[in-house]
């Protein structure tokens, strides 16, 4: 899958730069820009898928999850640059405009409507059954992206046939670059929570707390962290307190946290330390800033 949108979107770029030095077109030199941004996108998603398969080893104890996080930060910055580069050249082009084949404009808009059309319903199929991977979800974000932004590029050639007014191409120019700046912040806002060891996105760790002091045995939870390892995988370490047991009781507690945290939050990576005693402040124990307050433990 990846290979074939590799190879389609490359071929769409060098149509696209041809197309936008003959018609002096800049709105499909930035769609250019944007389709290379995606090509970038899918090479790191191909080396990432690659990387995210090798085992674990005595020195990346985790493996390698994180290549994918990686790789869709590196496209987010990248498309922050270009969208950048697109503003100012519009910018330039609004003070000279510049005659520009507004025929030629729609129907290599029009090709890249079909083609980023079908690449985008394939990553969405990918994405779905992946389970929201992050480095899936930014390439498929891009290729959405392109599909409007071609789209309104077809717009802007008729309207440029009716009206011969030739600032539309750089105001719509402006629009991609705004597409292109928003989809972008986007993705490194959400990589560098994962990469900072942030609670995972959509996850509320009040929910989790709850859930843990539900179940039968648990007398209280704390030192609670939730982090991603990699974008589709979520660990969880605490400290649980619970009444001076037999370790055969306290395995049932165990296998009941367990469950609950796999089947309701999807987290399956877990380091549980139970508790009978007050944890003292020598044992390392951290209660995020802010929770202090809701929490019967004293440091």
């Amino acid at each position: 899958m990846l290979k074939i949108s590799l190879g389609v979107t490359l071929a769409y770029i060098v149509l696209l730069v041809v197309a936008g030095i003959r018609a002096h077109s800049l709105a499909l030199l930035s769609e250019a820009g944007h389709n290379l941004s995606d090509f970038l996108a899918l090479l790191l998603s191909l080396v990432a898928v690659y990387l995210q398969s090798r085992p674990a080893s005595s020195t990346k104890t985790y493996g390698y999850h994180r290549a994918g996080v990686l790789a869709a930060l590196v496209n987010a910055v990248s498309l922050v640059a270009v969208s950048f580069f697109i503003f100012y050249e519009a910018f330039r082009r609004l003070q000279h405009p510049e005659h520009v084949q507004a025929s030629v404009m729609m129907w290599v808009a029009g090709a890249g409507v079909v083609m980023n059309g079908v690449i985008a319903l394939l990553l969405y199929r990918s994405a779905q059954r992946s389970g929201g991977d992050v480095n899936i979800r930014s390439a498929l974000l891009h290729e959405v992206g392109d599909t409007l932004s071609t789209a309104a590029v077809i717009a802007g050639g008729w309207a440029i046939l009716l009206t011969g007014d030739y600032w539309i191409d750089s105001a719509l120019s402006f629009g991609i670059g705004a597409l292109i700046l928003w989809s972008g912040f986007g993705i490194v806002r959400e990589t560098l929570n994962i990469l900072l060891e942030g609670t995972p996105r959509g996850l509320q760790l009040e929910l989790v707390e709850s859930a843990i002091r539900s179940i039968e045995g648990v007398n209280d939870v704390h030192d609670l962290h939730c982090w991603s390892i990699g974008s589709e995988t979520r660990a969880l370490s605490c400290h649980i307190a619970i009444a001076d047991i037999p370790p055969s009781v306290s395995e049932r507690i165990l296998r009941d946290v367990k469950d609950c945290l796999h089947h309701n939050f999807r987290i399956d990576h877990t380091t549980i330390q139970f508790e009978h005693v007050e944890c003292e402040v020598a044992h390392g124990c951290v209660i995020p800033v802010g929770e202090s307050e809701e929490h019967h433990h004293s440091h």
